[in-house]
């Protein structure tokens, strides 16, 4: 029964997104199938811990501070935000672009932090955006190194739905952008995703070698020519390479 609540909660929490981030009580039961009162109960409980908050007026529900405090910590703490940080500043600077890292969780893109030409300073307080992995450059720069097996059951199991006009929503054409981010080293989403967004991004690995997190740079289509393109994706290359090797990752030299 405990762990039955505890998977209800969690179930109520998720239902709040960027697109429904205000919801009553009729409005969680519908969308969970639970009874009112049960979910009153489990709303309580939450909002007295702070992982809700009730606003007053509208009597309508919203996630809390509780939540962010909690995502401020995992954003500070991981490593990849720690060890990331210097070299992504660096690039930023260097392309006079935005820079991100991001991880892969749960079939998705978590960003987990950007940096800005000439800052000085990284906001790790906010997780995201979370972005769908087949039309996104770090997503496909992080499926490009994965086992097949892996990319399989990913295809298996995710809608290629299309975002904007030139959203990838074959397996075909998926797979073809794979094998070339593969044997290029990053990849490539212009406007996949967005319209008029131009990203490219390269994979980081950890000490298992395995592909973990990737940093991308982005901006508007047309501030990417050819000349700038081969110059900066080198670069980042580079970056992505000494972030590896700060998670542990030890590439071996291709023998002659």
């Amino acid at each position: 029964m405990a762990i039955q609540s505890v998977n209800r909660a969690l179930d109520i929490l998720f239902l709040f997104t960027n697109t429904k981030p205000r919801l009553g009580i009729t409005d969680i039961s519908n969308l969970i199938g639970l009874t009112k009162p049960t979910v009153h109960g489990l709303v309580q409980t939450l909002t007295s811990r702070g992982f809700l908050y009730q606003d007053p007026e509208t009597r309508k529900y919203s996630l809390g501070l509780k939540i962010h405090e909690i995502g401020a910590i995992l954003c500070s703490t991981l490593k990849i935000n720690q060890v990331g940080a210097g070299p992504a500043r660096r690039l930023a600077d260097a392309t006079n672009h935005m820079i991100r890292i991001a991880i892969w969780d749960r079939d998705e893109i978590l960003v987990t932090f950007n940096v800005f030409p000439g800052s000085q300073t990284i906001n790790y307080q906010q997780l995201g955006p979370r972005v769908p992995a087949y039309c996104s450059a770090s997503g496909k720069a992080l499926l490009s190194k994965m086992p097949s097996k892996k990319i399989e059951q990913y295809l298996k199991q995710t809608p290629l739905k299309p975002y904007t006009p030139k959203t990838i929503t074959t397996v075909k054409q998926l797979k073809k952008e794979l094998e070339k981010a593969r044997i290029n080293g990053y990849a490539e989403d212009r406007e996949e995703y967005l319209p008029g967004l131009f990203c490219i991004s390269a994979p980081i690995f950890n000490q298992n070698g395995n592909p973990y997190a990737a940093i991308s740079i982005s901006g508007g289509l047309h501030f990417f020519s050819n000349e700038e393109l081969e110059t900066i994706s080198q670069q980042m290359k580079e970056t992505a390479a000494e972030i590896s090797s700060s998670m542990g990752y030890f590439q071996q030299a291709t023998p002659i």
